[in-house]
């Protein structure tokens, strides 16, 4: 009888280093490649926009402000936070953009999102179509929703 208790908890000890070896492993492993796809987005936009540089996982600064890469590839539809004097957009990709500077500004935003004109009350921001005919504006405070892939241009304020 003593033997099969002895040969039971040897085999519980055995099974419960396996598991720790195994979890071990298992977290050693690689994510699921979210972060390197994350990068690859922050040094595709780099690599067309010379002078930007990273300024944080995921960030960036672009003309006119920062922004950031989304790793869901989609927006959604948690309302978009946005700094006291900023024009901030998520686009279809999930992509943040935050504009803080005056000027205009290439857009490279696609798909449905959303907007939020947190600028100085009365703040117009102008939204350009790829000829630079004004598509529509935004008057601060205003937020919404918003189709970005015909947009190329914008005008904060």
């Amino acid at each position: 009888m003593k033997w099969i208790r002895s040969l039971a908890m040897t085999g519980a000890a055995a099974a419960l280093a396996a598991g720790q070896l195994l979890a071990g492993n298992a977290s050693a492993a690689p994510a699921d490649g979210r972060a390197d796809a994350l990068q690859q987005k922050v040094d595709s936009f780099l690599a067309s926009h010379p002078g930007e540089r990273q300024i944080a996982a995921g960030k960036a600064t672009m003309p006119g402000g920062s922004v950031t890469f989304s790793t869901t590839g989609t927006a959604d539809a948690t309302a978009l936070s946005c700094g006291y004097g900023h024009l901030c957009i998520q686009d279809g990709n999930g992509s943040r953009w935050d504009y803080y500077s005056c000027g205009s500004y290439d857009f490279y935003g696609i798909g449905d999102g959303y907007f939020n004109n947190n600028q100085t009350a009365g703040t117009v921001a102008k939204f350009y179509n790829r000829d630079g005919s004004l598509r529509w504006t935004s008057r601060a405070p205003q937020s919404g929703t918003a189709s970005w892939t015909p947009v190329w241009h914008i005008r904060p304020c």
